[in-house]
Protein backbone atom coordinates (compact mmCIF):
# COMPACT_ATOMS: atom_id res chain seq x y z
CA UNK A 1 0.00 0.00 0.00
CA UNK A 2 1.60 3.52 -1.08
CA UNK A 3 1.77 6.10 1.44
CA UNK A 4 1.46 9.96 1.66
CA UNK A 5 1.19 12.76 4.53
CA UNK A 6 -1.14 15.11 3.51
CA UNK A 7 -0.94 18.58 5.27
CA UNK A 8 -3.73 20.96 5.88
CA UNK A 9 -4.22 24.94 4.76
CA UNK A 10 -5.25 27.82 6.69
CA UNK A 11 -8.81 27.32 8.64
CA UNK A 12 -7.79 24.54 10.59
CA UNK A 13 -6.81 26.14 13.38
CA UNK A 14 -8.35 25.92 16.38
CA UNK A 15 -7.16 26.83 20.20
CA UNK A 16 -5.46 23.86 21.86
CA UNK A 17 -4.41 22.11 18.93
CA UNK A 18 -1.09 19.92 19.39
CA UNK A 19 -1.37 20.05 23.45
CA UNK A 20 -2.07 17.00 23.74
CA UNK A 21 0.94 16.05 21.75
CA UNK A 22 3.13 17.74 23.49
CA UNK A 23 2.13 16.54 27.12
CA UNK A 24 2.00 13.04 25.84
CA UNK A 25 5.68 12.75 23.48
CA UNK A 26 8.65 15.39 24.38
CA UNK A 27 9.74 15.22 20.66
CA UNK A 28 6.62 17.09 20.13
CA UNK A 29 6.81 19.96 22.52
CA UNK A 30 10.32 19.94 21.40
CA UNK A 31 8.90 21.22 18.05
CA UNK A 32 7.06 23.96 19.63
CA UNK A 33 9.50 25.21 21.62
CA UNK A 34 11.91 25.51 18.60
CA UNK A 35 9.39 27.36 16.37
CA UNK A 36 8.72 29.49 19.59
CA UNK A 37 12.29 30.51 19.70
CA UNK A 38 12.88 31.19 15.80
CA UNK A 39 9.70 33.73 15.90
CA UNK A 40 11.42 35.02 19.52
CA UNK A 41 7.23 34.60 20.82
CA UNK A 42 5.78 31.74 22.77
CA UNK A 43 3.67 31.23 19.98
CA UNK A 44 2.68 27.85 21.84
CA UNK A 45 1.22 30.07 24.75
CA UNK A 46 -1.42 31.43 21.88
CA UNK A 47 -1.76 28.04 20.18
CA UNK A 48 -3.08 26.06 23.33
CA UNK A 49 -4.70 29.17 25.31
CA UNK A 50 -5.14 32.41 23.40
CA UNK A 51 -8.02 33.33 22.06
CA UNK A 52 -9.11 32.03 18.47
CA UNK A 53 -9.53 35.47 16.60
CA UNK A 54 -5.51 36.33 17.19
CA UNK A 55 -4.90 32.90 16.27
CA UNK A 56 -6.65 33.10 13.49
CA UNK A 57 -5.10 36.37 11.61
CA UNK A 58 -3.00 34.84 8.94
CA UNK A 59 0.34 35.70 10.66
CA UNK A 60 -0.37 33.63 13.35
CA UNK A 61 -2.10 30.58 11.62
CA UNK A 62 0.51 29.78 9.19
CA UNK A 63 3.28 28.97 11.23
CA UNK A 64 0.79 27.83 14.19
CA UNK A 65 -0.73 25.05 11.55
CA UNK A 66 2.57 23.72 10.56
CA UNK A 67 4.04 24.01 14.04
CA UNK A 68 1.49 21.18 14.99
CA UNK A 69 1.64 19.72 12.00
CA UNK A 70 5.42 19.02 12.61
CA UNK A 71 4.60 17.94 16.15
CA UNK A 72 2.19 15.54 14.96
CA UNK A 73 5.22 14.18 12.76
CA UNK A 74 7.28 14.42 15.99
CA UNK A 75 4.56 11.88 17.68
CA UNK A 76 4.28 9.74 14.93
CA UNK A 77 8.19 8.79 14.89
CA UNK A 78 8.37 8.36 18.47
CA UNK A 79 5.78 5.69 17.49
CA UNK A 80 7.77 4.44 14.58
CA UNK A 81 6.18 6.20 11.94
CA UNK A 82 8.10 8.33 9.83
CA UNK A 83 8.36 10.28 6.90
CA UNK A 84 10.24 6.97 5.06
CA UNK A 85 7.19 5.63 5.24
CA UNK A 86 5.55 7.48 3.06
CA UNK A 87 6.04 7.79 -0.68
CA UNK A 88 4.76 11.41 -1.24
CA UNK A 89 4.06 14.64 1.22
CA UNK A 90 1.86 17.20 -0.21
CA UNK A 91 -0.09 20.11 1.71
CA UNK A 92 -2.95 22.68 1.04
CA UNK A 93 -1.74 26.31 0.47
CA UNK A 94 0.73 26.57 2.99
CA UNK A 95 0.43 23.18 3.56
CA UNK A 96 2.93 22.86 1.10
CA UNK A 97 5.54 24.23 3.62
CA UNK A 98 4.41 21.95 6.11
CA UNK A 99 5.30 19.23 3.31
CA UNK A 100 8.46 20.67 2.40
CA UNK A 101 9.63 20.77 6.49
CA UNK A 102 8.39 17.05 6.89
CA UNK A 103 10.95 15.80 4.38
CA UNK A 104 13.36 17.83 5.05
CA UNK A 105 14.09 20.08 2.07
CA UNK A 106 13.33 23.30 4.92
CA UNK A 107 14.73 23.84 8.41
CA UNK A 108 11.71 24.39 11.06
CA UNK A 109 13.05 27.56 12.49
CA UNK A 110 13.29 28.59 8.61
CA UNK A 111 9.88 27.49 7.57
CA UNK A 112 8.48 29.38 10.63
CA UNK A 113 9.82 32.47 9.65
CA UNK A 114 8.66 32.10 5.95
CA UNK A 115 5.27 31.40 7.11
CA UNK A 116 5.35 34.50 9.62
CA UNK A 117 6.94 36.37 6.68
CA UNK A 118 4.11 35.13 4.19
CA UNK A 119 0.99 35.33 6.56
CA UNK A 120 1.96 39.19 7.48
CA UNK A 121 2.42 40.29 3.86
CA UNK A 122 -1.38 38.05 3.05
CA UNK A 123 -2.60 40.11 6.10
CA UNK A 124 -1.18 43.66 5.00
CA UNK A 125 -2.59 42.80 1.51
CA UNK A 126 -6.35 42.03 2.37
CA UNK A 127 -7.68 44.14 5.68
CA UNK A 128 -9.16 41.55 8.71
CA UNK A 129 -12.59 41.05 8.51
CA UNK A 130 -12.54 41.87 4.55
CA UNK A 131 -13.41 39.34 1.53
CA UNK A 132 -14.41 36.02 2.28
CA UNK A 133 -14.12 32.19 1.26
CA UNK A 134 -16.53 29.12 0.79
CA UNK A 135 -16.05 25.65 0.32
CA UNK A 136 -18.02 23.04 -1.72
CA UNK A 137 -17.36 19.21 -1.31
CA UNK A 138 -18.62 17.18 -2.72
CA UNK A 139 -20.27 18.40 -5.91
CA UNK A 140 -18.91 18.21 -9.53
CA UNK A 141 -18.07 21.46 -11.68
CA UNK A 142 -21.15 21.72 -13.30
CA UNK A 143 -24.06 21.41 -9.98
CA UNK A 144 -21.43 23.96 -7.86
CA UNK A 145 -21.93 26.23 -10.69
CA UNK A 146 -25.44 26.02 -10.84
CA UNK A 147 -25.81 26.63 -6.95
CA UNK A 148 -23.21 29.50 -7.12
CA UNK A 149 -25.34 30.68 -9.86
CA UNK A 150 -28.46 30.53 -7.85
CA UNK A 151 -26.71 31.94 -4.96
CA UNK A 152 -25.62 35.25 -6.66
CA UNK A 153 -29.12 35.22 -7.85
CA UNK A 154 -30.56 35.38 -3.96
CA UNK A 155 -32.38 31.97 -4.62
CA UNK A 156 -30.74 30.55 -1.39
CA UNK A 157 -32.46 32.52 0.54
CA UNK A 158 -36.19 31.89 1.87
CA UNK A 159 -36.19 27.94 1.49
CA UNK A 160 -38.95 26.71 2.16
CA UNK A 161 -38.06 25.11 6.13
CA UNK A 162 -35.38 27.85 6.78
CA UNK A 163 -34.88 28.58 10.48
CA UNK A 164 -36.50 24.75 11.15
CA UNK A 165 -33.59 22.78 12.60
CA UNK A 166 -32.89 19.32 10.82
CA UNK A 167 -34.03 16.01 12.14
CA UNK A 168 -32.92 15.23 15.29
CA UNK A 169 -29.88 12.67 15.20
CA UNK A 170 -28.02 11.59 18.35
CA UNK A 171 -25.61 13.82 19.06
CA UNK A 172 -26.37 16.12 16.37
CA UNK A 173 -28.45 18.51 18.48
CA UNK A 174 -28.71 22.27 16.77
CA UNK A 175 -29.09 24.61 19.87
CA UNK A 176 -28.86 27.67 18.04
CA UNK A 177 -31.53 28.62 15.59
CA UNK A 178 -28.83 30.32 13.29
CA UNK A 179 -27.16 27.66 12.63
CA UNK A 180 -29.73 25.62 12.43
CA UNK A 181 -31.20 27.42 9.61
CA UNK A 182 -27.89 27.46 7.99
CA UNK A 183 -27.90 23.44 8.19
CA UNK A 184 -31.47 23.52 6.19
CA UNK A 185 -30.11 25.59 3.52
CA UNK A 186 -26.81 23.53 3.12
CA UNK A 187 -29.05 20.44 3.60
CA UNK A 188 -31.55 21.39 0.74
CA UNK A 189 -28.57 22.83 -1.39
CA UNK A 190 -27.12 19.12 -1.17
CA UNK A 191 -24.11 19.91 1.36
CA UNK A 192 -25.45 18.64 4.73
CA UNK A 193 -22.12 18.90 6.99
CA UNK A 194 -21.18 15.61 8.71
CA UNK A 195 -19.85 17.32 11.62
CA UNK A 196 -21.37 16.27 14.67
CA UNK A 197 -21.11 12.76 13.44
CA UNK A 198 -17.51 12.50 13.31
CA UNK A 199 -16.80 14.59 15.90
CA UNK A 200 -18.43 11.87 18.12
CA UNK A 201 -16.16 9.32 16.43
CA UNK A 202 -13.32 10.74 16.47
CA UNK A 203 -14.06 11.67 20.03
CA UNK A 204 -14.45 7.55 20.67
CA UNK A 205 -11.06 7.18 18.95
CA UNK A 206 -9.52 9.04 21.23
CA UNK A 207 -10.83 7.11 24.40
CA UNK A 208 -9.81 4.09 22.40
CA UNK A 209 -6.20 5.87 22.08
CA UNK A 210 -6.12 5.74 25.87
CA UNK A 211 -7.30 2.24 26.65
CA UNK A 212 -4.84 0.83 23.91
CA UNK A 213 -2.08 -1.01 24.78
CA UNK A 214 0.71 -2.19 23.27
CA UNK A 215 2.88 -0.66 21.06
CA UNK A 216 0.50 -2.07 17.64
CA UNK A 217 -2.48 -1.19 19.39
CA UNK A 218 -1.33 2.60 19.78
CA UNK A 219 -0.04 2.91 16.51
CA UNK A 220 -3.61 1.74 14.84
CA UNK A 221 -5.30 3.83 17.41
CA UNK A 222 -3.26 6.70 16.15
CA UNK A 223 -3.75 6.09 12.70
CA UNK A 224 -7.81 6.30 13.21
CA UNK A 225 -7.26 9.61 15.08
CA UNK A 226 -5.28 10.83 12.59
CA UNK A 227 -7.87 10.15 9.72
CA UNK A 228 -10.90 11.34 11.47
CA UNK A 229 -9.30 14.49 12.26
CA UNK A 230 -8.32 14.94 9.01
CA UNK A 231 -12.18 14.49 7.98
CA UNK A 232 -13.24 16.55 11.11
CA UNK A 233 -11.57 19.35 9.89
CA UNK A 234 -12.64 19.44 6.24
CA UNK A 235 -16.36 19.48 7.44
CA UNK A 236 -16.02 22.19 10.24
CA UNK A 237 -14.17 24.39 7.85
CA UNK A 238 -17.00 23.61 4.93
CA UNK A 239 -19.78 25.34 7.57
CA UNK A 240 -17.81 27.75 8.36
CA UNK A 241 -16.49 28.65 5.72
CA UNK A 242 -20.26 28.80 4.30
CA UNK A 243 -21.87 30.96 7.28
CA UNK A 244 -19.14 34.05 6.50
Amino acid sequence: MTRAFLFPGQGAQTIGMGQALAQDYAAAQAVFDEVDEALGEKLSDLIWTGSQDDLTLTRNAQPALMATSMAAMAALKSEGVTIEAAAYVAGHSLGEYSALCAAGALSLGDTARLLRTRGQAMQEAVPVGKGAMAALLGLDLATAQRVAKAAAQGQLTGLAGEGRPLPDRAGEALVDPALAAGHRIMAEAGALPEEFRIKAELEAARRAWQQAEGAAAKKAAMARIADLQMRYDMARDARRAFFR
